[in-house]
């Protein structure tokens, strides 16, 4: 796929917004690995008061929560997807989205950006993020 430009995405109020709401984020490709921006992202949003959920498919816990092999595994309600994906896997997390019926926020990473995924997310009720990181974002409305 090549890279795209975002033509679908939240500005900065319905990102505050959606900061200020969620509670539950399941961070697909989150690695183990303390180097790599998804265990940082995630690990700054976990002290930042939401419940992190790891989607990874190895590792049994990550920052002291269970990880899950797919979005599909979790059993309990989800309120946003934070993508560490190549773009092209964003297909298919927008149909597990969907079909979950309680995501309410696609949120793919920076360099992140599948528009057609988007459009579907969008068009399905969800608020969507694209090629924004949410600990940048988090830290720029909160301090």
């Amino acid at each position: 796929m090549e890279c795209e430009f975002p033509t679908i995405n939240a500005n900065n109020e319905a990102i505050k917004s959606i900061l200020s709401e969620v509670k539950t984020i399941a961070v697909l490709g989150l690695s183990p690995n303390v180097s790599k921006d998804s265990y940082r992202v995630a690990q700054y949003l976990q002290a930042s008061g939401y419940k992190i959920i790891p989607v990874y498919p190895k590792e049994d816990f990550i920052l002291g929560e269970k990880v899950y092999r797919s979005l599909e595994e979790i059993p309990f309600s989800v309120d946003m997807v934070d993508i560490f994906r190549k773009p092209d896997a964003l297909d298919a997390i927008v149909d597990v989205c969907i079909t979950r019926g309680d995501v309410k926020v696609f949120w793919s990473q920076i360099g992140i950006v599948n528009n057609k995924a988007a459009q579907k997310a969008e068009n399905a009720g969800m608020k969507v993020v694209q090629s924004h990181c949410s600990m940048v974002e988090h830290r720029r409305i909160y301090g």
